[in-house]
């Protein structure tokens, strides 16, 4: 019998099931969703729930000997980040047993089918305000920040196109990478830009797969061995195929890549980088729908990270600067996620990747990198890959840290129901304060 009537196992066993795939979907841990369904199923009075989960798919059993019910998550698109937060909302309400499960699968629905807040113009130019600020924060030049906005409409438009067809997507990453190459390097040819670099990392940086290797490190330290590999092989497949994409439009245009990866020293001040945080802010907002309200958090989950890695850089060096950033940007997406208008702290954590991995590659130095022309594209790929593994080992320390504060009370109050409930080096549960 659960607070809100007479337990129906069937009824709440789907609203579990598709509760978790969502979750799944919106890039939560799987550890992170058996623990927050586990809690669910006990709220609604199922406490011999069987919870499995895996980043493809789900299993949910109201007991031992009980049928299983299967989701699978494989293709589903990922949320928009006011899915993700209505989603977060939802999950919260859950936990306490405050909706019918009937009630839960129709907001769930509700949820999938809701319209962005701005229309599909509006969306493709914000993606342009995107790309401009994560180019800013390259240290560029202006014509390159006039080039990496075009390229991101380009790229808004593809993604477009694509939203509706899980197929499609599968294959946008090369495809834009593809198309965005090939316009850089005929654009440095002809001079219309300076650099191909930071217009064209700007524009294909959505395409990293951030969240996914992030997650991997996360799972593969608490134990979950099979997803957290899972999820290893296929980030390391993406970035194989936007790998390939950019190798791809660079030679069909015929332009040696040392041209296209050539530096300039046109470029803006020290002031840029700090505007093109805000100018990002402002084009994630409108790009992903983040809720109303919610640019204020956002904002200074952003700056966070950027301080954070600037500071890395100085005392450190710039592959370290991606680790330090993230570890900083953690607590802060945990505190802000306490103002009732701010987002998850997952939902803040894919923006926070976008941003420090192209600052990373501005605080190594574009000139370094091109410094050897035969080796660029190695260089390039290699300094990549050290940031997406550094920003992954940083949010896990971050985590790690805001779980100890919150185990020794340091950290008051529950962060929307983000912190991890047990200790994740031990994977026992851990004892609430005052009960």
């Amino acid at each position: 019998m659960s607070a809100t009537g007479p337990l129906d196992l069937g009824e709440l066993q789907a609203f579990v099931v598709r509760l978790g795939a969502d979750m799944n979907a919106a890039g939560e841990p799987t550890h992170h969703v058996q623990e927050r369904l586990t809690r669910v199923a006990v709220a609604y009075g199922a406490r011999s729930a069987r919870i499995t989960a895996f980043p493809t798919f789900l299993m949910v059993a109201m007991g031992r000997g009980e049928p299983a019910a299967l989701e699978l998550t494989a293709l589903a698109p990922t949320p928009r980040l006011d899915q993700i937060a209505a989603l977060d909302q939802l999950a919260q309400r859950a936990e306490k047993g405050a909706i019918p499960p009937a009630e839960g699968l129709v907001a769930l629905e509700a949820i999938a089918d809701m319209p962005p807040r701005f229309g599909r113009v509006v969306c493709i130019v914000g993606y342009s305000v995107l790309t401009a600020g994560l180019c800013l924060v390259l240290h560029p030049a202006l014509r390159d920040v006039a080039a990496a906005a075009v390229f991101g409409a380009l790229v808004g438009i593809l993604r477009t196109l694509t939203e509706r067809s899980p197929p499609l997507q599968v294959l946008l990453p090369v495809i834009a990478a593809f198309m965005v190459s090939a316009l850089g390097a005929l654009a440095v040819e002809n001079d219309i830009t300076g650099q191909g670099l930071p217009p064209m990392v700007a524009s294909l940086i959505v395409f990293l797969p951030g969240a996914t290797m992030t997650m991997a490190v996360l799972e593969l330290a608490t134990g979950q061995v099979v997803s957290g590999s899972s999820r290893l092989v296929a980030g390391a497949m993406q970035l194989a195929m936007l790998t390939f994409g950019i190798i791809a439009g660079i030679e069909a245009v015929g332009v040696r890549s040392a041209v296209v990866f050539a530096a300039t020293g046109d470029v803006l001040g020290a002031w840029a980088p700090w505007v093109g945080v805000v100018v990002f802010a402002v084009g994630v907002t409108v790009a992903n729908s983040a809720p109303a309200r919610a640019f204020p958090g956002l904002l200074i989950v952003l700056l966070a990270a950027w301080g954070g890695q600037v500071l890395g850089n100085a005392l450190f060096g710039g592959y370290v600067s991606a680790f330090v950033g993230a570890l900083v940007m953690t607590p802060v997406a945990y505190w802000v996620s306490r103002v009732p208008s701010a987002m998850p702290p997952h939902a803040s954590f894919l923006p926070g990747f976008w941003l420090l991995v192209p600052g990373s590659l501005g605080l190594i130095g574009l000139t370094q990198l091109a410094g050897d022309a035969d080796a660029a594209g190695t260089q390039d790929l290699l300094a990549t890959v050290v940031s997406i593994f550094a920003i992954a080992i940083g949010v896990l320390a971050g985590t790690l840290l805001v779980d100890w504060a919150a185990a020794t009370g340091r950290f008051v109050g529950d962060v929307s129901g983000s912190i991890a409930r047990r200790t994740p080096w031990t994977g026992r549960p851990r004892p609430r304060h005052g009960r």
